[in-house]
């Protein structure tokens, strides 16, 4: 075999290797990240990062593992590292997560220029501790992963090219109001268990986030609702905060949620018309606060948490105040234990329900602080074949 041969066999596998890269590798199975949803890529083919030509052998930081089979990752994780090792300028992933880094310098990025993903969670970074415009610089990178560090401010400036950013798990009190600025193409944002408070959100944070479609702010300080939200979200939890009320109109503008956790808070009245303006909501979780009656659900609604609450009856026509036989509620599974129920949902509710299949009751609170069960614990209703068949459909 010649030689040119030879250059193009090797060609060849280097060619597959890098495409097998991105076809079937599944960060998400190798690392225990929490459960997120799937990462939206960028659409645009200008804007993906070109692969570089290199010759072999490709560099690897002595502290790191550079697998032959992905040539554009580099594994620094769970290896006791205080500091950051300099990154060949090749890299597209870089896992740093589980170490003991306090910071991060400029220094280890300068020969960067395609990174596209950094994973620095559970680690010590603290915010003044990062070298300033460090990650501004990186001009491909669409995933940062900061959750569980000690970082008490937002950490700006970012690329404007960044899609998803998880903050969670840290001490963040304060967010600038230029934080978010320039971060066009952010599609989810986690900001769970911080510190933030009410007063750190007032403004027009989120607005100018025109691409958002998932919002964590779970586990802080919130006792109102977040304001000026963008119309693009689709997620959006609250869980874990002291949100006592809903203004009525507060989702006028925000019709493509899809999903809406508020469980964990003071919520004691649910005005009748809040959720009307939600034509795609499919899951609801108002579970664990101090509702007395039920509400309206919108007809796409199918799972609905109001556990744990001070129910004594469900009244199914403030749920459901009409029946349209061209427009039914698709309403599947409702979980109603730990309220003060004493007896079963009305029939009625198999009218307006149709598609219903399981109502979980559990145990219910007595006024004497007893926990009582009524007859039936867990109604379920078998589904009819074709019903079965559209699933499997």
């Amino acid at each position: 075999m010649g030689i040119l041969s030879q250059l193009s066999v090797i060609h060849l596998l280097w060619t597959t290797a890098v495409f097998c890269q991105y076809e079937d590798y599944d960060f998400g199975e190798e690392y225990d990240e929490p459960e997120q949803h799937p990462y939206y890529f960028n659409s645009n083919p200008s804007a993906q990062a070109e692969v570089p030509l290199f010759p072999f052998p490709v560099g690897c930081a002595r502290e790191c593992f550079c697998p032959p089979e992905f040539l554009l990752s580099m594994y620094c994780d769970h290896r006791k590292l205080k500091t950051i090792p300099n990154i060949p300028a090749h890299v597209q992933q870089l896992y740093l997560q589980n170490n003991d880094i306090e910071a991060v310098p400029a220094g280890p990025f300068t020969n960067v220029t395609i990174l596209r993903e950094i994973n620095l969670s559970y680690n010590k970074i603290k915010f003044h501790m990062i070298d300033h415009g460090v990650f501004a610089k990186l001009s491909n990178l669409v995933q940062l992963h900061l959750q569980h560090n000690e970082l008490d401010e937002f950490p700006f400036p970012l690329p404007s090219s960044l899609e998803r950013l998880l903050l969670g798990f840290n001490k963040i009190s304060q967010l600038p109001g230029t934080a978010l600025d320039g971060l066009p193409n952010i599609t989810m944002l986690d900001l769970c268990n911080n510190f933030l408070d009410d007063s750190v959100l007032k403004g027009s944070h989120f607005s100018v986030m025109n691409n958002l479609m998932q919002l964590n702010l779970c586990n802080n300080k919130l006792q109102t609702m977040p304001p000026n939200l963008p119309a693009s979200l689709m997620y959006l939890s609250l869980e874990n905060n002291s949100i006592s009320y809903i203004p009525e109109n507060y989702f006028s503008k925000l019709p493509k949620i899809i999903a809406l956790r508020m469980s964990h808070n003071n919520l004691q009245n649910i005005p009748r018309n809040t959720f009307i303006n939600l034509p795609n909501l499919l899951e609801l979780n108002l579970g664990h606060n101090k509702l007395k009656q039920v509400f309206y659900i919108p007809r796409s609604l199918q799972h609905l948490y109001i556990q744990d609450n001070d129910i004594e009856m469900i009244n199914v026509t403030l749920m459901c105040p009409s029946i349209d036989p061209r427009n039914i509620n698709q309403l599947t599974y409702i979980r109603v234990d730990q309220n003060k129920l004493t007896t079963p949902i009305s029939t009625y509710a198999f009218f307006c329900f149709p598609h219903i299949r399981t109502i979980y009751y559990g145990e219910q609170n007595s006024n004497a602080n007893k926990s009582t069960q009524l007859r039936t614990a867990v109604f379920r209703r078998l589904l009819t074949p074709e019903e079965y068949d559209e699933i499997e459909d």
